[in-house]
């Protein structure tokens, strides 16, 4: 490998490294977050005057990160929202819209219908370590959360080498 090809290469993994949601620490003023990630996905209003901004890596990738201002325009909080540790702690059923959906997780990475549900299963994409996962979540039609489950992504089997 060429001597250019190695310094280029290095510097786009120096440029990757430093551009990763979590190492955005709290108090860093949002222009610089947007500055280091580039424009966010998503924003969000949050309580207190805040604002979440949402960098989603869906459909492809397996992270949605939230930064988290506080209503200064400075970092509250930065969190990878896709993790089954979360789940059972935020997702509530009968009780969160639409809206509250996306501001978690931002859009899915696709969606799908079954024969023995009223609504739309929404999906998105995670790694549990190094297994890759779904999160479904049930949206009824009047926009309600009515359910959420997990499992792992089927992913199709290396091809045969010849």
């Amino acid at each position: 490998m060429s001597r250019s090809l190695l310094a280029a290469l290095a510097a786009c993994a120096l440029l990757l490294g430093c551009a990763q949601p979590e190492r955005i620490a709290p108090g860093t003023p949002a222009a610089d977050v947007v500055r280091s990630l580039g424009r966010p996905t998503a924003r969000y209003p949050l309580a207190g005057g805040g604002e979440r901004l949402q960098y989603s890596r869906q459909p492809a990738g397996q992270t949605v990160h939230n930064v988290d201002l506080d209503a200064a325009g400075r970092v509250a909080r930065v969190e990878q929202a896709l993790g089954e540790a979360l789940y059972g702690q935020r997702i509530r059923v009968n009780e969160w819209s639409r809206d509250d959906v996306l501001r978690e997780y931002g859009p899915p990475a696709r969606t799908m219908g079954v024969h023995n549900f009223d609504g739309t299963i929404w999906i998105w994409r995670y790694l549990d370590g190094i297994t890759w996962r779904l999160l479904f979540i049930d949206i009824d039609r009047a926009g309600v959360v009515r359910g959420w489950s997990n499992g792992d992504e089927d992913l199709p089997d290396p091809p045969e080498p010849r």
